[in-house]
């Protein structure tokens, strides 16, 4: 990973941005034995063959504007100027890497986001708690998706697809520009689950970091 897309997400949230949501975290693991850990990455994936289409096919369009504007079109003058102009539009899209999610596919971006996040799911020890109980909340910046995976102890209790509607409303956030407020009350929300089906034991210990991770 970049060392600046690691700085990009880590100023993503405040110093007091942070401080709530690993506050949060302590809240919501006091009533349970579940481990809640939150992750920020800027993004899932390079889309390396995004770039490479998007910078092929844009650059093929200034190509063809440029030949109609000069009146002078044809193969011997069109392929170099497309050659010309790849490398440029290439790093344009780096520069401005939202721009090539568009020639990566939703598909293909929900797909980058969810196998980034089961890899982070094992990266971060989440399957190592004592009763399966962790439950990783995932946020990927570019892409504005979020996934939330939980280990086996709270999938036989709780299915994957209840948490939709908290990812529905973290995602919400993201595009509004209040990550932290939403991500919070995701946490808040996932606390109070996790205390239906996992009441906090005597001998619970704090197996997973309460501040955010970032990568």
């Amino acid at each position: 990973m970049d060392l600046s897309q690691v700085q990009l997400a880590e100023e993503f949230f405040s110093s007091e941005e942070k401080e709530r949501i690993r506050e949060a975290v302590v809240r919501a693991e006091k009533g349970s034995s579940g481990e809640i850990a939150t992750m920020v990455v800027w993004a899932s994936d390079r889309y390396r063959e995004a770039e490479a289409l998007g910078a092929l096919l844009l650059a093929a369009l200034v190509a063809v504007v440029v030949a109609v504007a000069f009146r002078h079109v044809t193969i011997w003058s069109y392929i170099p100027l497309v050659c010309l102009l790849f490398y440029p539009v290439l790093l344009l899209l780096r520069r401005f890497p939202r721009l090539k999610l568009s020639f990566a596919g939703a598909n293909r971006v929900a797909e980058a986001v969810r196998e980034r996040a089961l890899v982070a799911f094992y990266q971060q020890g989440l399957y190592r708690t004592k009763e399966e109980t962790g439950i990783l909340v995932f946020i990927s910046l570019l892409e504005r998706k979020v996934w939330i995976l939980g280990d086996r102890g709270i999938n036989r209790k709780i299915p994957p697809g209840q948490w939709q509607s908290l990812v529905d409303e973290l995602t919400r956030g993201l595009r509004e520009g209040t990550a932290a407020d939403s991500l919070c009350r995701v946490i808040s929300r996932c606390g109070d689950e996790l205390a239906r089906h996992f009441p906090r034991q005597s001998d619970d210990l704090n197996e997973l970091p309460d501040e955010i991770i970032v990568s």
